[in-house]
């Protein structure tokens, strides 16, 4: 087995690794100072517009789209590296198309979604969200309840969907809803392309999030959706789901990855320049051993995840895989920039370093898409034999 990346995808690594360092780490400050006035997470107009463009004409748009609408098709490998470099910094952005609910348009669209939907958000013309977790049906989709009734040719859905990003300004939203009670998870659960401004679809709360995120709640009330926004078959929405919230997951890992080692380096930079009692910090042995210990991390973490999208790529079922790393690298990722915070005493506890963004990051990482108890149940049920 080659654990080398390719020299093409190396490449392409190396310039996601110029992007960031020239164009997004620069940001920081005004990123840091915004959230640390309580004005959110995130940078201006003007700013992602001119990131827009610095990053497409760098050929970053599209990564792992489909060749014949303007995608690359990159494997998953190569996205590893790619969301690697993304995970240092904590400027939000996201290069066009956000990959999760690609990959599951990709598997699901007909030829009329693929053109009115699939297309125009490879271009980078829209914003998507989806709607899965329920007030009552978080890290268990199959609990769902929010449910979708055929009414003639189209389809009404009544419920509520909470943790949604973007909810409040993305063109389109996936609603996963019931069609068919008695199945349920094995066959009864569809999805929906749902427009903005859809009557019925609303809206109803900002909820703010630590680290200056945010997320929505919604109500379906009576929301009509035309019956060819049905994505994919109907009750077959459930498989696409996960695949969606398996490249998430892998991403996650990648973006703990790139979180980990800019703590680690990080360390290593303040470490031989902070002297206490006499000496400097690199040369105490629990700082020796942080710096050891989280260098070892890293590259076990690095190891699993290529490992784990190699095998995606060679079309095998990495179901428990995904959550072995999204359940590892999260925790991994959130011991060692804790473990940097401590080493930078009384300035790790400032919103002037971009560590206290990366560390409340990681701590709601380690609870969406499935939090690490129930990743580490799925693997357990999974050797035990006791798989339901």
């Amino acid at each position: 087995m080659d654990f080398e990346l390719s020299e093409e995808h190396r490449m392409l690594k190396d310039l996601v690794h110029r992007f960031v360092q020239d164009e997004l780490i620069p940001l920081e400050a005004g990123v840091l100072e915004r959230e640390a006035k309580g004005q959110g997470l995130g940078i201006g107009e003007k700013e992602i517009a001119r990131i827009d463009k610095v990053s497409r004409e760098l050929g970053l748009w599209g990564l792992d789209a489909p060749t014949d609408i303007g995608g690359m098709d990159l494997p998953a490998v190569a996205m590893i590296g790619v969301n690697e470099e993304l995970g240092r910094t904590i400027t939000p952005y996201t290069l066009p198309p956000d990959s999760p609910n690609l990959r599951m348009m990709m598997a699901t669209v007909n030829e009329r979604q693929r053109e009115a939907y699939l297309a125009p958000y490879v271009r980078g013309e829209t914003v998507s969200a989806i709607g899965i977790s329920e007030p009552g049906a978080g890290a268990d989709p199959a609990g769902m309840i929010t449910r979708a009734e055929r009414d003639g040719d189209d389809w009404v859905l009544n419920g509520r969907k909470i943790w949604i990003s973007r909810a409040d300004h993305a063109d389109f939203t996936i609603v996963m809803a019931v069609t068919n009670k008695e199945k349920r998870a094995r066959g009864g659960i569809s999805a929906f392309l749902v427009d903005r401004g859809t009557p019925g679809f609303n809206v109803l709360r900002r909820i703010p999030m630590i680290g200056g995120a945010a997320t929505y709640e919604i109500a379906l009330e009576d929301c009509r959706v035309p019956g060819w926004k049905l994505l994919g078959k109907e009750g077959n929405g459930f498989a696409p789901m996960q695949l969606r919230l398996g490249t998430r997951r892998l991403e996650m890992a990648a973006w703990s990855i790139g979180m980990a080692q800019r703590a680690l380096d990080m360390m290593c930079a303040f470490a031989p320049t902070r002297v206490t009692f006499g000496a400097p910090l690199s040369e105490r042995q629990s700082t020796q051993w942080w710096v050891a210990d989280a260098a070892t991390k890293i590259h076990a973490t690095r190891l699993m995840t290529y490992d784990c999208a190699w095998k995606l790529d060679t079309g095998r079922d990495v179901r428990v895989e995904i959550s072995m790393i999204k359940a590892f690298a999260t925790e991994m990722a959130y011991e060692i920039v804790d473990h940097a915070m401590q080493l930078h005493g009384a300035m790790g506890m400032t919103k002037e370093l971009p560590l206290q963004l990366m560390s409340t990051k990681l701590r709601t990482m380690r609870i969406y898409d499935g939090p690490t108890e129930v990743h580490k149940w799925v693997v357990a049920r999974n050797l035990l034999g006791s798989k339901r």
